[in-house]
């Protein structure tokens, strides 16, 4: 989300700093429009001129979806380790620890129960801004035990996916969560229950290569990027141009790849009706 520092009001002469001015408009990344952020906040962050979905965090999601005061949270403790020593350009540790201070919590994954509609579900869902929802050790548990409480209180599933993919400092252990996580959603199907898999803004690499393509039913919010490699890297690869619009959520609905393309602003009554149409 692009916002821009364009007005800034105060009580008093001091010149107020760049930090401290408060933030008032929002310039969309589609169409370009500036709009006041009460009015695109009040449209769950959608673009009211075109339509376009900027990117929203774990808090806005549960206010979108839950119904109030019903979500409770689980393994909310559990906290990644650094089993390889990893270093880069800094070390796994002190990523961690920029992860932990930007998003407020130990892991990119979030998971509970709630209720939405009235609706009873196992919920997990997918903070970007940490580490870039980056698929490790902890989040392929944490989905786990989510697929686990589904079967013994025998309700549907929801992830909501926003991931650059499978988490590299973590190197095999964090591939390991690809099939961890699929066999335990098999292990979902064979109790006849429904995972519902929902593809937002970006859906990449490792976990596009999972558990967010096996769903009974794949939903992607408009022009959601869902794709395993980047466009430019298939186009080196390949030695040719891609067609408009390669990995929208648009595409991979007419190739077949997602069930529906549904608004963010309808996404709460769709879950609870197929929720409701698929209970056992």
């Amino acid at each position: 989300m692009n916002l821009l520092n364009l007005f800034s009001r105060s009580d008093t002469k001091q010149q107020a700093t760049k930090s401290e001015a408060p933030t008032h408009w929002i310039k969309c990344k589609s169409c370009q429009s500036l709009m006041y952020y009460k009015e695109v906040e009040n449209q769950n962050y959608v673009c009211p001129k075109c339509g376009f979905h900027l990117r929203i965090g774990v808090k806005e999601r549960l206010a979108l979806l839950v119904d109030e005061g019903t979500f409770v949270e689980f393994d909310e403790k559990l906290k990644p380790v650094d089993p390889l020593k990893f270093v880069d350009k800094i070390s796994y540790v002190k990523r961690i620890e920029e992860g932990v201070k930007k998003s407020g919590r130990s892991s990119s994954v979030v998971s509970g129960e709630c209720k939405i509609n009235g609706v009873d579900a196992q919920l997990v869902v997918f903070d970007f801004s940490f580490m870039g929802g980056s698929l490790g050790s902890v989040e392929g548990e944490k989905i786990v035990r989510a697929v686990n409480r589904a079967i013994e209180k025998r309700e549907g599933l929801i992830i909501i996916s926003a991931s650059g993919g499978a988490r590299m400092q973590e190197s095999t252990f964090s591939l390991m969560q690809m099939s961890k996580t699929s066999a335990a959603l098999a292990k979902l199907a064979n109790h006849n229950l429904p995972y519902i898999s929902v593809l937002t803004d970006p859906t990449m690499g490792g976990v596009s290569a999972s558990f967010a393509t096996l769903g009974d039913i794949i939903i992607a919010e408009p022009g959601a990027l869902i794709g395993f490699a980047g466009q430019r890297v298939i186009e080196q690869t390949i030695g040719s141009s891609l067609p408009d619009g390669f990995q929208r959520a648009e595409f991979l609905l007419e190739k077949g790849s997602v069930d529906m393309v549904v608004n963010r602003n309808e996404l709460k009554n769709t879950l609870s009706d197929l929720l409701t149409l698929l209970k056992v």
